[in-house]
């Protein structure tokens, strides 16, 4: 991983102190102590940052909280159109005051992922709730010719590689530094998911015509 440039390194460290005062009175996260978010969410955060496909535009972090990865993505990346969706209150609070204080131009969104009416070009998940069906509401967000990028485990990827459904091509995983099994895969849509009606005519088309 390369280093930061020092304009970066300063919203870094701007980002890390905005997270333990609010962290005092809301629970961003559940890692508190300095060096454990630093190793754990930041460098983490930066590693997807950097193994993300150029030529993406717009980029949904998916249950955002304490705006992990998003907005590491659009420090390290601000050629990315970064919207952060977190449905609880607090935690969208906060990531209005980080996006304020860092000075980006990342949205906020106070909701429900799934009520996104577009999609995008990238979408990434990081220990959400009920991870199976995030990924599988997330998958649909996902622009034809896009990005799936999952922050799991090497024992979870492949449920949740199956969860995303067939229109993904799934690239080799990237461990993640300092973790035992963490890791990234990066699935890459290459159409949409086949309706049960496109099945069953594709399977009519294939029966073999009865003898004249």
């Amino acid at each position: 991983m390369a280093p930061l440039e020092p304009s970066s390194a300063a919203r870094f460290a701007a980002y890390l102190s905005l997270i333990l005062r609010w962290n005092k009175r809301v629970n961003l996260t559940a890692i508190r102590d300095e060096d454990g978010i630093l190793s754990r969410h930041f460098v983490e955060s930066i590693t997807l940052a950097g193994a993300l496909p150029s030529g993406i535009g717009t980029l949904l972090d998916f249950g955002s909280g304490a705006g992990f990865p998003g907005i590491p993505i659009a420090l390290c990346r601000p050629e990315i159109s970064v919207t952060l969706a977190e449905s609880q209150g607090k935690k969208a609070a906060f990531l209005q005051e980080a996006v304020r204080v860092l000075g980006l131009s990342a949205r906020v969104l106070n909701g429900r992922a799934e009520s996104e009416p577009r999609l995008y070009d990238c979408v990434v998940l990081r220990a959400v709730d009920r991870m199976p069906e995030a990924v599988e509401i997330a998958a649909g967000l996902v622009a034809e010719g896009g990005w799936l990028a999952l922050m799991t485990t090497e024992s979870k990827s492949s449920s949740l590689e199956s969860a995303a459904g067939p229109s993904f091509i799934w690239s080799n995983p990237i461990p993640l530094p300092g973790s035992a099994e963490g890791l990234i895969v990066l699935g890459h849509k290459i159409g949409p998911a086949p309706t049960s009606e496109s099945l069953r005519s594709e399977s009519s088309s294939q029966e073999p015509s009865s003898p004249d």
